[in-house]
């Protein structure tokens, strides 16, 4: 790897261990975030930049590093913020998950191509997975008619605050609300609709409801498909809690509500660790196509978080080299599926027809 990498938001439970993979790796590492003493304990022998998110984004910009990794959430207003800040030949990578965060990257994806810079939105666990086991299935001479992906993370808490990122990507969420891909065009639909109980490989059985996400983004960019569903396990099981969520939402859009949310969430304490609930994480596709054809597939892997941070590095350390191209893309868009294995994931197919 040659040049800068930095890491915006390092403090953080992605960003520290992105550092830690990243300096393993060879690589030369930049932290930034808001506070130099939490910068100084996570990396002691990198150069830290601390300061409001503006100052370094002014900073990234004089300086002009490699890559520019941003954890730094609510990813709708950072993403497009950090991206713009890269100069030319600076590459960019994040971890988001909203819909609108998406939907504003691509927007800058002629942009991006015309300065030399790759943009790579969602190098995290919901979008790779699902995506990844979709484009596995997909097949180059036909379009799919309906597609739906579903994110099954197993994730570890540790002890502390929730935080603002994770923070922010829920409540944005909500704030953007049900969405799916219906005739070729993305419109409004129930938030923890399109409910669907689901038995992974390993045994466990788990309730998945559809959002405005990533991965409903990332599906319908790889399938093209007329009728596209992105779910998650994250939508609570509750029927009662799912049926408040667009009432939810709503009252989020007014003035002010969602920050001040936002903030309250991000203080959330966890004061005892819980180990993951699952053995394995997931990435489900299926896949029909016009002539009646069925695909199923899955994507497993371990803890969550912990291929997120495979997944962040490994970008990362592609686009170091100078692999990639540019414009605006999601990470197994740019790749291909065989990014997800590199991350740690390996893929387990079920024809049905």
């Amino acid at each position: 790897m040659t040049g800068e990498i930095w890491v915006l938001g390092a403090t953080g439970r992605v960003g520290r261990n992105v550092v830690a993979h990243l300096q393993q790796a060879g690589a030369e590492v930049v932290v930034a975030g808001r506070d130099r003493e939490r910068l100084n304990h996570v990396s002691p022998d990198a150069r830290a930049v601390a300061g409001s998110l503006d100052e370094v984004c002014a900073q990234l910009a004089a300086e002009a590093p490699t890559v520019v990794i941003n954890t730094v959430g609510p990813f709708a207003v950072t993403a497009p913020q950090v991206a713009r800040a890269c100069p030319p030949g600076t590459h960019y990578v994040d971890v988001a998950n909203e819909l609108s965060a998406f939907q504003l990257l691509h927007r800058m994806d002629r942009e991006a191509a015309a300065t030399g810079r790759t943009l790579v939105s969602g190098v995290g666990f919901g979008v790779l997975a699902t995506e990844g086991i979709l484009l596995y299935l997909l097949e180059a001479d036909e379009t799919p008619s309906r597609v739906r992906v579903d994110a099954v993370a197993s994730v570890a808490i540790e002890p502390g605050v929730l935080g603002e990122a994770l923070a922010a990507t829920i409540v944005q969420e909500l704030v953007d609300g049900g969405r799916e891909v219906r005739r070729g065009r993305m419109v409004r639909a129930r938030a923890g609709g399109a409910d669907e109980q689901l038995t992974t490989p390993d045994g466990d059985v788990v309730t998945t409801g559809s959002l405005g996400s990533g991965e409903l983004f990332a599906a319908w960019q790889a399938s093209g498909a007329a009728s596209v569903i992105g779910a998650s396990a994250l939508v609570p099981a509750n029927p009662v809690v799912r049926a408040a969520m667009p009432a939810i939402g709503g009252v989020l859009r007014l003035p002010g509500l969602a920050g001040f949310a936002t903030r309250r969430l991000a203080r959330i304490k966890m004061t005892t660790a819980k180990e993951r609930p699952r053995r394995s994480s997931w990435g489900r596709a299926r896949v029909e196509w016009p002539s009646g054809r069925v695909r199923e597939g899955w994507l497993r892997t371990g803890e969550g978080m912990t291929f997120t941070v495979g997944a962040v590095t490994e970008v990362a350390r592609r686009l170091a080299k100078g692999e990639g191209r540019p414009g605006a893309f999601t990470p197994a868009g740019l790749f291909g599926p065989e990014v997800a294995l590199a991350a740690g994931a390996e893929f387990v197919v079920t024809d049905r027809g």
